[in-house]
């Protein structure tokens, strides 16, 4: 399932999907507002932003001068597309006391297509292109969310609808006072993929362990096997059915690597795990998934979008391959995995 193009539109239906009728469907605000619970009241992490344009934008200084509003979004997202003129209006009219930034959450997209999609909707906001730390910080899981800081630092709204709740939210954060539900605590530490050890190909996949959604415990980097590789497939459920319409050639090369991978899943000389993007997905959403394409992989969500970030993917489909004692040896993206074969060379290759 994938962003709702409208309050009360069900995303099974903007989607084009066939689903059960015992399937139950979960709302874009729904999804924001349960995801920002934990964040809610929280002091908002203090980092400085670096816009498309080359501009630095510190957001602890501007705590306790004025509010904050960040909107995360993508290219390719349909409702982001629909709220930008209430986005841009909200820019436009926010006065001294807010600043209002755009966040695209650098998820199969690209500066070249923000910078073309500025200028086709004629926006104005100063732009940041994420690398997956922010989105993690402020625990996003739909395009697009809107995170509302007062001026005391704290988070005061999380939510996904250009509505009346969210033009309360900043009329209520622009004012002097402190957030009356403000709590202790702070939102997730921001940490630059810089500070994280890279992974990089002839280096060893970290030890990093995963529970699949069947419940099985899966070690990134498993026991030495002179038999076995390891095979990661990063993917999005959505992938192949959202992005038909607005990323053709990526809905085409996430169906290409998942029939690539079928084809081979039986295949005793791998271990093999699909990760699965936590944006605009949940467990009930992969295991849909895994039923409806009859995915015979094990599969994992990456809810935080830590196992991304520390593979250094920003785009689906990407594929890793590691030998036995977990060295990385391949990675496949773009024009590669779009080659029909470009799985099983890499495989008998090895």
């Amino acid at each position: 399932m994938i962003p709702t193009r409208a309050a009360g539109c069900l995303a099974v239906l903007c989607l084009g999907l066939v689903a059960s009728a015992a399937r139950a469907e979960i709302s874009g605000q729904e999804r924001a507002q349960a995801a920002g619970r934990a964040i809610v009241g929280a002091a908002a992490p203090r980092t400085v932003l670096h816009t498309i344009d080359g501009q630095s934008i510190d957001l602890g200084d501007l705590y306790g001068k004025k509010a904050v509003y960040l909107k995360f979004w993508a290219t390719w997202c349909a409702p982001c597309r629909e709220q930008m003129p209430h986005f841009e209006h909200a820019y436009e009219t926010a006065g001294e006391g807010l600043a209002v930034i755009a966040i695209d959450v650098g998820f199969n997209d690209s500066i070249e297509a923000i910078r073309t999609y500025r200028k086709q909707l004629g926006i104005t906001m100063p732009i940041v292109f994420d690398d997956g730390n922010l989105a993690n910080a402020f625990h996003l899981r739909v395009t697009p969310t809107h995170i509302v800081i007062g001026r005391d630092g704290r988070i005061q709204y999380v939510g996904h609808l250009a509505d009346a709740r969210l033009d309360a939210a900043l009329n209520a954060a622009r004012a002097p006072a402190a957030f009356a539900g403000a709590r202790g605590g702070h939102a997730k530490a921001l940490r630059s993929r810089e500070d994280a050890p890279a992974v990089e190909i002839g280096g060893l996949v970290p030890q990093l362990a995963v529970r699949t959604i069947d419940g099985r415990r899966f070690e990134l980097r498993g026991d030495p096997s002179p038999r076995q590789i390891t095979v990661l497939v990063f993917i999005s459920p959505w992938c192949e059915s959202y992005l038909a319409t607005t990323r053709p050639e990526v809905s085409k090369n996430c169906r290409d690597v998942r029939l690539q991978v079928g084809a081979l899943a039986e295949d005793s000389r791998v271990r093999w795990l699909g990760i699965a993007s936590g944006l605009w997905a949940n467990r009930d959403d992969l295991r849909h998934y895994k039923s409806e394409y009859d995915v015979r992989i094990p599969l994992t969500l990456d809810e935080s979008g830590g196992v991304f970030m520390a593979f250094r993917v920003n785009n689906v489909p990407t594929v890793f391959i590691a030998d036995a004692h977990g060295r990385l040896l391949r990675r496949l993206e773009g024009g590669e995995s779009q080659n029909a074969a470009a799985i099983r060379n890499a495989v008998d290759g090895l």
